[in-house]
């Protein structure tokens, strides 16, 4: 398995984000009540959230685990981008479910990234992204300027592309049997 590329290891998991890099701070809310966030914990998990938002996910198994092994690629047109990760931390607690991937040799960026659905007291189920990066690749030293508005621009479709998996399995769950 590839080295981390960065290390700072870990501290999406409760913050606060280490100096010197770009930060990324986004949360949405997906649902409300146990059911939904269970839905959208699955859903971060098992990588289905990646995959509905229309990027590729090889993962080294079914659902994020520390140390698991994961390529994500996203495809613009002709471009395509696959990059590696490997899972830092992951939780399955009764009010928080989600994982943190950070990078390894060959990503473009250097840094780490996590997921996560809360359930909140009064019953709100949130999606959380919270993300340290800054270019590792001449490429991406380039495009500089773009990488920050690209991630908020993708945090947001993971977003609403949760939202929905959460929507189409709570009418599941509410559909009355036949």
């Amino acid at each position: 398995m590839s080295s981390l590329s960065y290390p700072e290891a870990g501290a999406t998991r409760l913050g606060p984000l280490p100096d010197g890099y770009h930060h990324l701070h986004h949360r949405t809310t997906v649902g409300r009540g146990r059911a939904d966030f269970e839905a959208a914990g699955a859903a971060i998990t098992e990588f289905r959230m990646h995959r509905g938002s229309g990027a590729r996910v090889e993962a080294s198994a079914p659902r994020a685990d520390a140390g698991t092994a994961v390529r994500v690629a996203v495809q613009a047109g002709p471009l395509r981008l696959a990059v590696p990760c490997r899972v830092i931390w992951a939780e399955y607690g009764p009010a928080r479910i989600g994982f943190g991937y950070g990078t390894v040799t060959g990503h473009p960026e250097c840094g780490e990234e996590c997921f996560v659905a809360e359930l909140a007291e009064d019953g709100t189920v949130s999606f959380r992204v919270m993300a340290f990066s800054r270019p590792a690749r001449w490429y991406s030293r380039l495009a500089g300027p773009l990488v920050p508005p690209l991630q908020r621009w993708y945090a947001r479709r993971l977003g609403r592309t949760l939202r929905r998996i959460v929507t189409e399995e709570r009418e599941r769950r509410e559909a009355p049997s036949r």
